[in-house]
């Protein structure tokens, strides 16, 4: 992970090598930022990133940010931080993964590797999220997406996604 999290071109969003853009506001920079002083307060260990890119001298830029034994209680592995950070929490075997995955108030989405995609699908179908990715996440427009638990408010994408603007009546002569 922190040879795909230094790898990633961090740049302007309009630039095709941009791999990594801005933020949406400073304040979002910020809400970031503090939470990666949160995980480091909070015992886990920042292996790469955490700070701002010196190749970016403006805008609302947070490096590609990983942090290694995180416990599944420490505040940037129970919330939803809406950056580029990744958190690593080690794990004994399947159930205990499905465990941790699941203990959270949160559901927006998630992402299983391995090397075995059975197992890797067997595993996805116990967490409880949206969406789950294998090895990977591209979401496929085609496919209905949403949050579970407190994430996420209806469903987007896919004919499922046209619920929420439809109602339906049924009228008897």
């Amino acid at each position: 992970m922190v040879d795909v999290a230094k790898s990633l071109v961090v740049g302007n969003s309009l630039d095709d090598a941009t791999q990594l853009g801005p933020l949406v506001t400073a304040g979002q920079r910020d809400r970031v930022e503090a939470y990666i002083a949160k995980g480091s307060q909070e015992g886990a260990r920042l292996v790469t990133g955490g700070g701002r890119p010196a190749s970016q001298r403006t805008g609302w830029f947070v490096e590609p940010t990983v942090f290694a034994d995180v416990e599944a209680k420490q505040t940037i592995a129970q919330e939803e931080i809406f950056g580029p950070v990744v958190t690593i929490t080690p794990y004994a075997d399947d159930d205990d993964a499905a465990r941790i995955a699941n203990d959270s108030e949160y559901g927006l989405a998630g992402t299983v590797w391995t090397s075995d995609p059975e197992r890797g699908v067997a595993l996805a179908k116990r967490i409880v999220t949206g969406t789950v990715g294998i090895n990977g996440y591209i979401p496929d427009l085609h496919s209905p997406v949403g949050g579970m638990k407190a994430s996420g408010i209806g469903c987007e994408w896919g004919p499922e996604g046209l619920r929420n603007y439809q109602r339906f009546q049924s009228v008897y002569l």
